[in-house]
């Protein structure tokens, strides 16, 4: 991949290692990426964001200021320089590494000749190519409505103004205002069946959560293992690629361990200035991780040390913002088989806490497991119990939710000692040995 960089005066120069300029020619989009920076000059994250979205790239510009121009995003002398470098680099887009206003894209596309697209609008790009349930095109179209009602320069323009001939001419209705009225209407229709998605999906947690089963979700930055994971430990076999956001729909397997069942749910990954308008438009399927009893927050354990932090912090600021900042946690660092000696050696060092693994390899996952049970196992309460021979049933739904229980037959019924959630031990209180009060 070709790609620009800046030089010690600050000015774009070209990078000589990459794709050979006929060959980054014949690709279809052609972005050439731009920031504002107050420090650094990595924008890496954007051109994997464009690499998933089938977008090659010639070149970047960084120009480091506090804050990006209120009306060109970039200074007035850097557009000039970027606009040189996008036609010498044969770019057929700029791509802009923030959410743009309205304002600065116009301003933007005025400025160099050529269409601008915001990270925003890649996100975006990218969710409506992965989306494959009917929930997620939903999801999927509402976000871009949200996100295009105010940038609206004439979707829909098949339709001219309404009415026509005699009797209807006059002011009427613009071709933008009908424009934003019909996405309106669209987006109270999607917020519509979306409502009703949530409450199919509340019925089935519901039924979920009577079975008192835990539930661990995997939440993490995008590609950094977690549905590989949910393979390994759960022995499914869910869909992995090596892109980003491959995974928009929350999958739930079962998982065991030691005979006692849990509920693991792989969910969609996060990444850095997520754009609330997914973050809006996925809350159901967010809401998945607010509702676990233990999260599992995956860290890709490969990446450089800075990018590492930067992605951990993403996380733990977007699990803020969803209301599952309080939520127990575990911290599994994946990916040590893409780890050398010294690597390996630094882990403890950089995340003392953390849990090495390689969902890929197998490596560390029995470690995982018994460090899942014991984040559980501190919150289950003691039982002794003697359930009559009459209630099989709720013997059969011990075993269940026990996973491991004593047993012994008497002549009055059965005498079980075993750990249970609180709120499943608190359904078998009646049963409790002479009466007496559960033990913690």
């Amino acid at each position: 991949m070709g790609q620009m960089q800046r030089s010690r005066n600050g000015r774009t120069a070209p990078n000589r290692v990459g794709t050979a300029p006929q060959q980054q020619a014949r690709a279809k989009q052609r972005a050439y990426c731009i920031a504002a920076l107050e420090d650094g000059d990595d924008l890496s994250e954007l051109q994997e964001l464009l690499r998933t979205a089938g977008v090659a790239v010639v070149g970047q510009a960084v120009q480091h200021r506090d804050r990006p121009h209120p009306n060109t995003y970039l200074g007035p002398g850097k557009l000039l320089e970027v606009k040189e470098a996008a036609l010498a680099a044969d770019a057929n887009v700029v791509a802009v590494d923030d959410e743009l206003s309205p304002r600065q894209e116009r301003n933007l596309e005025k400025e160099l000749g050529i269409p601008v697209v915001d990270r925003t609008t890649v996100i975006l790009d990218i969710f409506a190519g992965h989306a494959n349930t009917a929930e997620g095109k939903l999801q999927v179209e509402l976000a871009q409505l949200e996100y295009n009602l105010a940038r609206m320069r004439g979707l829909w323009t098949h339709l001219e103004r309404l009415g026509g001939g005699i009797g209807t001419r006059g002011p009427g209705e613009s071709q933008i205002e009908t424009d934003r009225r019909l996405a309106r209407d669209r987006i109270s229709a999607l917020k519509r069946r979306l409502e009703h998605v949530k409450g199919t999906r509340a019925v089935q947690r519901a039924e979920r959560e009577r079975a008192h089963l835990p539930q661990v979700a995997l939440a993490g930055y995008t590609n950094a293992g977690k549905s590989t994971l949910l393979n390994a430990l759960t022995g499914s076999e869910v869909g992995v690629r090596d892109r980003l956001f491959h995974t928009l729909d929350p999958t739930t397997r079962q998982l065991q361990i030691d005979g006692r069942p849990y509920l693991m749910t792989d969910t969609v990954g996060f990444i850095r200035k997520l754009p609330h308008q997914l973050v809006d438009a996925f809350g159901a399927t967010l809401e998945e991780t607010t509702r676990a009893d233990l999260i599992l927050h995956v860290l890709d354990a490969s990446a450089p040390e800075e990018e590492g932090l930067a992605m951990l912090r993403s996380v733990e600021d977007t699990l803020e913002e969803i209301g599952a900042g309080e939520r127990p946690r575990l911290l599994v660092l994946n990916k040590i088989d893409a780890l050398d000696e010294a690597g390996r050696a630094a882990l403890p060092h950089r995340h003392p806490r953390g849990i090495p693994v390689s969902a890929k390899t197998g490596e560390g996952l029995e470690a995982l497991r018994d460090a899942i049970e014991l984040a559980f196992a501190r919150t289950l309460t003691s039982v002794e119990l003697l359930l009559p021979y009459s209630e099989g049933g709720r013997l059969a739904e011990l075993h269940e939710v026990a996973g491991d229980l004593h047993r012994e037959d008497t002549a009055e019924g059965v005498r079980v000692v075993a750990r249970l959630p609180a709120a499943v031990a608190e359904r078998f209180a009646r049963f409790a040995v002479d009466g007496r009060p559960l033990a913690s």
